[in-house]
């Protein structure tokens, strides 16, 4: 992978895992918001328990995500968040928050592209490590 790419690409991450960490923190103490207000009626009703025990869990999933993307497992966190954020989309669109969930997709695109510069990171290194595939030259 291009080295120039490195600096933008741990920016991303930075501020994904950071986003997805000090959201799910937030969901135990509401300074940033009032999460339950997001969750869309349908959903609300479907649920079988209190929208404040949900939003407990969603803090704890997005708190492991954020760690993930920041430390434990980029690459795996990254690809957890991508998903999470077109899930979150849908519950918002059906709520009537369309300018949140447009956010939204685009985080899911900025994670799911970040997972995908580490992969590519990832096979980069790999390949320079194995002197053998790149020094091959293919005859005639």
């Amino acid at each position: 992978m291009d080295t120039r790419l490195a600096y933008p690409l741990r920016a991303l991450q930075f501020a994904l895992g950071l986003t997805a960490t000090l959201a799910g923190l937030d969901k135990f103490i509401n300074i940033l918001a009032d999460w339950s207000s997001y969750v869309s009626p349908g959903i609300a009703g479907a649920l079988p328990f209190s929208v404040g025990t949900l939003m407990g869990i969603v803090g704890v999933v997005e708190f492991a995500v954020g760690v993930a993307i920041l430390a434990a497992a980029p690459r795996i966190g990254a690809y957890v968040a991508s998903a999470w954020l077109l899930l979150v989309a849908v519950n918002l669109l059906l709520g009537g928050h369309f300018d949140i969930a447009v956010r939204d997709v685009v985080m899911s695109l900025a994670a799911f592209t970040v997972a995908r510069a580490i992969e590519v990171r990832d096979t980069s290194r790999v390949t320079a490590a194995s002197p053998g595939r790149a020094a091959r030259i293919v005859t005639a």
